[in-house]
């Protein structure tokens, strides 16, 4: 029941409290530059998804097996090139971003050949932002999200492609309101002044303020799913100093 209750949370943070566009401002170029037509919105959002949920199982696999330090893999090549009395364990972590980047681009590339093949029209329509998901941080920041849970021992694979994927659907839910907002707003008489893009980012920091009203639900939530016991079990277990942590929405208690 805990892990589903650590699961959930980690899902409603990530597409909503911990929204990666709204909250951390990563991923801002799609999320302006292809806003503007509600079809290209939901596509591009689900290429998105799509390509931080396979670039979050590779990172996983890369750090858990080969990155993070005493991995198991180059530690047994380096036992078998230096002999079994050698001592240390082996840290890689410092290729992670060049790794990652080759995840992602790599991902991209998959993505691009499929929708060039299947879906022409909706290829023809990105034009240069398809290719340019390769640059797209917010698929590098859940990357990064990933070895840093993996390196703390907090994380499993479960949890990973959970974060992954919904927060690529909650990139997905803030493109998507955005290019109906704007939609509507090519059919309003907006003043001058405003048109263009100072009415969109304005447009955007009020999206992100209507998203920071759901700050809290996450302990509500586990609240629910465990019962008042557990929650004042884990204020117990984290001290005064960490309660908003082990109750927020992406930073479940670490496993046994």
């Amino acid at each position: 029941m805990e892990l589903f209750a650590d699961l959930l949370l980690i899902a409603v943070g990530a597409a909503l409290i911990n929204n990666f566009v709204l909250t951390y401002f990563v991923g801002i170029c799609p999320f302006l530059g292809v806003s503007r037509r509600l079809d290209m919105a939901l596509g591009m959002g689900f290429a998105v998804t799509f390509v931080i949920s396979v670039a979050a199982l590779l990172s996983w696999t890369l750090t858990e097996f080969v990155l993070r330090p005493g991995a198991p893999l180059p530690s047994m090549v380096w036992r078998a090139v230096a002999g079994e009395s050698a001592d240390g364990a082996m840290d890689l972590s410092i290729l992670s971003y060049i790794v990652y980047i080759f995840v992602i681009a790599s991902s991209v590339q998959f993505v691009e050949l499929y929708v060039r093949k299947f879906f022409p029209a909706l290829y023809k329509s990105f034009g240069v932002f398809l290719p340019l998901i390769t640059t797209n941080c917010a698929i590098l920041f859940g990357c990064l999200e990933v070895m840093k849970h993996v390196h703390s021992r907090e994380w499993g694979l479960a949890e990973s492609m959970t974060m992954a994927i919904f927060g690529g659907l909650g990139f997905t839910l803030a493109i998507v309101l955005m290019a109906g907002i704007r939609e509507e707003l090519d059919l309003s008489d907006v003043p001058r002044a405003f048109r263009g893009a100072a009415i969109t980012m304005v447009t955007a920091c009020i999206l992100a303020l209507a998203f920071m009203g759901f700050t809290g639900v996450g302990a509500n939530v586990r609240d629910a799913l465990l019962g008042a016991e557990a929650v004042e079990a884990v204020i117990e277990d984290a001290g005064p100093g960490d309660t908003a942590k082990s109750l927020g929405t992406t930073e479940p208690r670490p496993r046994d």
